[in-house]
Protein backbone atom coordinates (compact mmCIF):
# COMPACT_ATOMS: atom_id res chain seq x y z
CA UNK A 1 0.00 0.00 0.00
CA UNK A 2 1.34 3.44 -0.96
CA UNK A 3 2.26 5.68 1.94
CA UNK A 4 1.42 9.38 2.04
CA UNK A 5 3.12 12.20 3.91
CA UNK A 6 2.44 15.81 4.82
CA UNK A 7 4.76 18.79 5.16
CA UNK A 8 3.75 22.20 6.48
CA UNK A 9 5.63 25.50 6.55
CA UNK A 10 3.94 28.13 8.70
CA UNK A 11 5.44 31.61 8.64
CA UNK A 12 4.61 35.19 9.49
CA UNK A 13 2.93 35.87 6.13
CA UNK A 14 1.73 32.49 4.82
CA UNK A 15 1.05 28.82 5.43
CA UNK A 16 2.07 26.11 2.94
CA UNK A 17 0.79 22.54 3.19
CA UNK A 18 2.19 19.83 0.89
CA UNK A 19 0.99 16.24 0.55
CA UNK A 20 2.92 13.67 -1.45
CA UNK A 21 3.38 9.92 -1.65
CA UNK A 22 6.48 7.90 -0.80
CA UNK A 23 7.67 8.13 -4.42
CA UNK A 24 7.68 11.93 -4.47
CA UNK A 25 4.44 12.41 -6.38
CA UNK A 26 2.85 15.69 -5.26
CA UNK A 27 -0.79 14.95 -4.53
CA UNK A 28 -1.92 18.18 -2.92
CA UNK A 29 -0.59 21.66 -2.23
CA UNK A 30 -2.31 24.69 -0.72
CA UNK A 31 -1.37 28.15 0.52
CA UNK A 32 -3.11 30.04 3.30
CA UNK A 33 -2.70 32.93 5.70
CA UNK A 34 -0.07 33.49 8.42
CA UNK A 35 0.78 30.62 10.74
CA UNK A 36 2.89 32.40 13.36
CA UNK A 37 1.03 32.70 16.67
CA UNK A 38 3.09 35.79 17.47
CA UNK A 39 1.47 37.50 14.47
CA UNK A 40 -2.12 36.20 14.42
CA UNK A 41 -2.53 34.58 17.84
CA UNK A 42 -3.27 30.91 18.43
CA UNK A 43 -6.83 31.24 17.12
CA UNK A 44 -5.58 32.73 13.85
CA UNK A 45 -2.84 30.12 13.65
CA UNK A 46 -5.42 27.34 14.07
CA UNK A 47 -7.87 28.83 11.57
CA UNK A 48 -5.25 29.29 8.86
CA UNK A 49 -3.70 25.87 9.41
CA UNK A 50 -7.10 24.16 9.36
CA UNK A 51 -8.28 25.85 6.17
CA UNK A 52 -5.00 25.25 4.32
CA UNK A 53 -4.84 21.63 5.44
CA UNK A 54 -8.46 21.07 4.43
CA UNK A 55 -7.78 22.42 0.94
CA UNK A 56 -4.60 20.37 0.45
CA UNK A 57 -6.08 17.09 1.70
CA UNK A 58 -9.15 17.61 -0.51
CA UNK A 59 -6.98 18.17 -3.58
CA UNK A 60 -5.05 15.01 -2.72
CA UNK A 61 -8.26 13.02 -2.39
CA UNK A 62 -7.13 11.67 0.98
CA UNK A 63 -8.10 11.92 4.65
CA UNK A 64 -6.04 12.57 7.78
CA UNK A 65 -6.07 8.81 8.45
CA UNK A 66 -4.18 8.20 5.20
CA UNK A 67 -1.07 10.11 6.33
CA UNK A 68 1.81 8.03 7.67
CA UNK A 69 3.85 11.00 8.85
CA UNK A 70 3.63 14.78 9.05
CA UNK A 71 6.31 17.40 9.59
CA UNK A 72 5.59 20.95 10.73
CA UNK A 73 7.96 23.92 10.62
CA UNK A 74 6.34 26.71 12.62
CA UNK A 75 7.58 30.28 12.93
CA UNK A 76 7.35 31.44 16.52
CA UNK A 77 8.28 28.03 17.92
CA UNK A 78 11.46 29.16 19.63
CA UNK A 79 11.24 27.74 23.16
CA UNK A 80 10.18 24.45 24.81
CA UNK A 81 7.30 26.20 26.59
CA UNK A 82 5.71 26.89 23.19
CA UNK A 83 5.63 23.24 22.11
CA UNK A 84 2.51 22.24 24.04
CA UNK A 85 0.18 25.02 22.78
CA UNK A 86 1.46 24.66 19.21
CA UNK A 87 1.00 20.89 19.29
CA UNK A 88 -2.50 21.43 20.67
CA UNK A 89 -3.32 23.35 17.49
CA UNK A 90 -1.73 20.72 15.25
CA UNK A 91 -3.64 17.97 17.07
CA UNK A 92 -6.95 19.53 16.01
CA UNK A 93 -6.18 18.13 12.53
CA UNK A 94 -6.59 14.64 14.03
CA UNK A 95 -3.61 13.18 12.19
CA UNK A 96 -3.22 9.46 12.79
CA UNK A 97 0.42 9.07 11.76
CA UNK A 98 3.68 10.23 13.33
CA UNK A 99 4.05 13.99 13.81
CA UNK A 100 7.19 16.10 14.26
CA UNK A 101 7.44 19.82 15.05
CA UNK A 102 10.42 22.14 14.54
CA UNK A 103 11.01 25.85 14.10
CA UNK A 104 10.42 26.79 10.46
CA UNK A 105 14.05 27.87 10.12
CA UNK A 106 15.14 24.23 10.36
CA UNK A 107 13.22 23.37 7.21
CA UNK A 108 15.85 25.30 5.28
CA UNK A 109 18.58 22.93 6.37
CA UNK A 110 16.44 19.88 5.64
CA UNK A 111 15.66 21.03 2.09
CA UNK A 112 18.83 22.95 1.23
CA UNK A 113 21.76 20.96 2.57
CA UNK A 114 22.88 18.00 0.42
CA UNK A 115 24.37 16.55 3.60
CA UNK A 116 21.34 17.26 5.79
CA UNK A 117 23.33 19.15 8.42
CA UNK A 118 25.10 22.46 8.99
CA UNK A 119 23.69 25.92 9.65
CA UNK A 120 20.69 27.66 8.12
CA UNK A 121 19.83 31.36 8.15
CA UNK A 122 16.38 32.63 7.28
CA UNK A 123 15.73 36.22 6.26
CA UNK A 124 12.11 36.74 5.29
CA UNK A 125 9.64 38.84 7.25
CA UNK A 126 11.88 38.22 10.26
CA UNK A 127 15.18 36.41 10.75
CA UNK A 128 16.48 33.37 12.58
CA UNK A 129 19.37 30.92 12.60
CA UNK A 130 19.60 27.26 13.61
CA UNK A 131 22.02 24.41 13.04
CA UNK A 132 23.08 20.91 14.00
CA UNK A 133 26.06 18.62 13.49
CA UNK A 134 26.40 15.53 11.29
CA UNK A 135 25.26 13.20 14.09
CA UNK A 136 22.33 15.50 14.89
CA UNK A 137 23.21 15.35 18.57
CA UNK A 138 24.55 18.91 18.94
CA UNK A 139 22.27 21.82 18.15
CA UNK A 140 22.72 25.58 17.97
CA UNK A 141 20.32 28.50 17.65
CA UNK A 142 19.79 32.17 18.32
CA UNK A 143 16.84 33.40 20.37
CA UNK A 144 14.53 34.25 17.47
CA UNK A 145 13.66 37.42 19.38
CA UNK A 146 14.45 39.86 16.57
CA UNK A 147 14.97 43.53 17.37
CA UNK A 148 14.44 43.20 21.13
CA UNK A 149 17.28 40.67 21.30
CA UNK A 150 19.55 42.47 18.84
CA UNK A 151 19.06 39.88 16.09
CA UNK A 152 18.89 41.23 12.54
CA UNK A 153 17.86 41.32 9.74
CA UNK A 154 14.68 40.26 8.07
CA UNK A 155 12.41 42.64 6.20
CA UNK A 156 10.87 43.91 9.45
CA UNK A 157 14.24 44.90 10.85
CA UNK A 158 15.39 46.40 7.55
CA UNK A 159 12.32 48.64 7.46
CA UNK A 160 12.88 49.53 11.13
CA UNK A 161 16.38 50.72 10.28
CA UNK A 162 15.11 52.52 7.19
CA UNK A 163 12.85 54.66 9.39
CA UNK A 164 15.91 55.50 11.48
CA UNK A 165 17.82 56.64 8.39
CA UNK A 166 14.84 58.70 7.21
CA UNK A 167 14.79 60.40 10.59
CA UNK A 168 18.54 61.07 10.35
CA UNK A 169 17.99 62.63 6.92
CA UNK A 170 15.23 64.84 8.37
CA UNK A 171 17.26 66.01 11.37
CA UNK A 172 20.49 66.41 9.42
CA UNK A 173 22.27 63.81 11.51
CA UNK A 174 22.70 61.71 8.37
CA UNK A 175 22.85 62.32 4.62
CA UNK A 176 19.91 62.90 2.33
CA UNK A 177 18.65 59.76 0.65
CA UNK A 178 16.45 58.80 -2.29
CA UNK A 179 14.63 56.52 0.15
CA UNK A 180 12.70 59.61 1.22
CA UNK A 181 11.40 60.11 -2.33
CA UNK A 182 10.16 56.54 -2.82
CA UNK A 183 8.48 56.41 0.57
CA UNK A 184 6.85 59.79 -0.01
CA UNK A 185 5.61 58.53 -3.37
CA UNK A 186 4.15 55.39 -1.85
CA UNK A 187 2.54 56.99 1.18
CA UNK A 188 1.51 60.30 -0.38
CA UNK A 189 3.58 62.76 1.65
CA UNK A 190 4.55 65.93 -0.25
CA UNK A 191 7.80 66.28 1.71
CA UNK A 192 9.95 64.55 4.30
CA UNK A 193 8.49 66.69 7.10
CA UNK A 194 5.03 65.31 6.52
CA UNK A 195 6.25 61.76 5.95
CA UNK A 196 8.03 61.72 9.30
CA UNK A 197 5.06 63.33 11.02
CA UNK A 198 2.71 60.71 9.60
CA UNK A 199 5.01 57.84 10.60
CA UNK A 200 5.58 59.08 14.14
CA UNK A 201 1.96 59.96 14.84
CA UNK A 202 0.80 56.58 13.56
CA UNK A 203 -1.13 57.98 10.61
CA UNK A 204 0.74 55.57 8.36
CA UNK A 205 2.50 52.35 9.20
CA UNK A 206 5.37 50.99 7.19
CA UNK A 207 5.39 47.21 6.82
CA UNK A 208 7.89 44.46 5.93
CA UNK A 209 6.82 44.52 2.28
CA UNK A 210 8.43 47.96 2.07
CA UNK A 211 11.85 46.29 2.23
CA UNK A 212 11.64 45.88 -1.56
CA UNK A 213 11.78 49.68 -1.85
CA UNK A 214 15.14 49.68 -0.07
CA UNK A 215 16.51 47.15 -2.57
CA UNK A 216 15.15 49.20 -5.47
CA UNK A 217 16.80 52.37 -4.26
CA UNK A 218 20.05 50.52 -3.52
CA UNK A 219 20.08 49.25 -7.11
CA UNK A 220 20.10 52.90 -8.23
CA UNK A 221 23.28 53.53 -6.23
CA UNK A 222 21.88 55.41 -3.24
CA UNK A 223 24.56 55.34 -0.55
CA UNK A 224 22.20 55.09 2.40
CA UNK A 225 20.21 52.24 0.87
CA UNK A 226 23.40 50.39 -0.05
CA UNK A 227 24.68 50.78 3.50
CA UNK A 228 21.41 49.38 4.83
CA UNK A 229 21.77 46.27 2.65
CA UNK A 230 25.40 45.88 3.75
CA UNK A 231 24.33 46.28 7.38
CA UNK A 232 21.65 43.60 6.97
CA UNK A 233 24.14 41.20 5.35
CA UNK A 234 26.68 41.77 8.11
CA UNK A 235 24.09 41.16 10.81
CA UNK A 236 22.92 37.95 9.15
CA UNK A 237 26.55 36.88 9.05
CA UNK A 238 26.81 37.55 12.78
CA UNK A 239 23.78 35.32 13.39
CA UNK A 240 25.50 32.55 11.43
CA UNK A 241 28.78 33.05 13.30
CA UNK A 242 26.96 32.76 16.60
CA UNK A 243 25.59 29.32 15.76
CA UNK A 244 28.85 28.29 14.07
CA UNK A 245 30.61 29.06 17.36
CA UNK A 246 28.04 27.09 19.37
CA UNK A 247 28.61 24.05 17.14
CA UNK A 248 32.41 24.48 16.95
CA UNK A 249 32.27 24.63 13.16
CA UNK A 250 34.97 27.31 12.82
CA UNK A 251 37.37 24.90 11.10
CA UNK A 252 34.78 22.51 9.67
CA UNK A 253 33.56 22.06 6.10
CA UNK A 254 29.78 22.49 6.48
CA UNK A 255 26.72 23.70 4.57
CA UNK A 256 25.38 27.19 5.29
CA UNK A 257 21.89 27.31 3.79
CA UNK A 258 20.12 30.61 3.06
CA UNK A 259 16.33 30.79 2.84
CA UNK A 260 13.84 33.64 2.68
CA UNK A 261 12.71 36.37 0.32
CA UNK A 262 15.32 38.92 1.44
CA UNK A 263 18.02 36.94 -0.36
CA UNK A 264 16.18 37.60 -3.62
CA UNK A 265 16.56 41.35 -3.13
CA UNK A 266 20.21 41.83 -4.02
CA UNK A 267 23.40 39.73 -4.27
CA UNK A 268 25.00 42.37 -2.05
CA UNK A 269 23.16 40.89 0.95
CA UNK A 270 24.86 37.51 0.52
CA UNK A 271 28.20 39.07 -0.39
CA UNK A 272 28.30 41.07 2.84
CA UNK A 273 27.24 37.99 4.78
CA UNK A 274 30.14 36.07 3.24
CA UNK A 275 32.52 38.91 4.15
CA UNK A 276 31.44 38.41 7.76
CA UNK A 277 31.44 34.60 7.87
CA UNK A 278 34.51 33.59 5.86
CA UNK A 279 37.12 35.15 8.19
CA UNK A 280 35.50 33.21 11.05
CA UNK A 281 34.63 29.96 9.24
CA UNK A 282 36.51 29.80 5.92
CA UNK A 283 35.19 26.34 4.94
CA UNK A 284 31.53 27.30 5.08
CA UNK A 285 29.68 26.26 1.91
CA UNK A 286 27.04 28.90 1.10
CA UNK A 287 23.92 27.39 -0.49
CA UNK A 288 20.78 29.20 -1.59
CA UNK A 289 17.96 26.68 -1.15
CA UNK A 290 16.42 25.92 -4.56
CA UNK A 291 13.21 24.34 -3.34
CA UNK A 292 10.53 25.76 -1.00
CA UNK A 293 10.94 25.03 2.73
CA UNK A 294 7.67 23.06 2.84
CA UNK A 295 9.57 20.28 1.04
CA UNK A 296 11.75 20.07 4.15
CA UNK A 297 8.59 19.71 6.20
CA UNK A 298 7.55 16.67 4.19
CA UNK A 299 11.00 15.11 4.61
CA UNK A 300 10.62 15.73 8.34
CA UNK A 301 7.31 13.88 8.26
CA UNK A 302 8.95 10.97 6.46
CA UNK A 303 11.72 10.90 9.05
CA UNK A 304 9.15 10.90 11.86
CA UNK A 305 7.46 7.86 10.30
CA UNK A 306 10.75 5.97 10.06
CA UNK A 307 11.29 6.54 6.34
CA UNK A 308 14.55 8.46 6.42
CA UNK A 309 16.12 9.09 3.02
CA UNK A 310 19.88 9.48 2.61
CA UNK A 311 22.28 10.51 -0.13
CA UNK A 312 21.11 10.50 -3.73
CA UNK A 313 17.65 9.18 -2.81
CA UNK A 314 17.10 12.18 -0.57
CA UNK A 315 18.31 14.66 -3.19
CA UNK A 316 16.13 13.05 -5.87
CA UNK A 317 13.08 13.27 -3.58
CA UNK A 318 13.74 16.98 -2.92
CA UNK A 319 13.95 17.72 -6.65
CA UNK A 320 10.82 15.70 -7.46
CA UNK A 321 8.78 17.44 -4.78
CA UNK A 322 9.96 20.90 -5.84
CA UNK A 323 9.21 20.14 -9.48
CA UNK A 324 5.79 18.79 -8.55
CA UNK A 325 4.90 21.98 -6.69
CA UNK A 326 6.05 24.16 -9.59
CA UNK A 327 4.06 22.09 -12.08
CA UNK A 328 0.96 23.10 -10.17
CA UNK A 329 1.93 26.75 -10.49
CA UNK A 330 2.52 27.07 -6.75
CA UNK A 331 5.25 28.35 -4.39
Amino acid sequence: MTKHYLGADLGATKTHVLIADENGKVEGFAEGGPGNHEVVGYDGFQANLQSTFTEAIKIAGLTADDLSGSGFGVAGYDWPAEREPIMAVINTLKLSGAVELVNDTQLGLLVGSPRGWGVTVVSGTGCNCHGWDASRTRFGKVTGGGISCGEFAGASELVFMTVRMLSYAWTGRGPATALADVFMEKYGGPNLDELMQNILTGKIGLNPADARLVFQVAAQGDRVALDLIRWAGHELGELANTVIKQLHFENEDFDLVLIGSMFDGSPLLTEEMQNTVYPFAPKAQFIRADEPPVVGGLLLGMDAAGCKLEGSARLEMIKKLGSGIRSKGKA
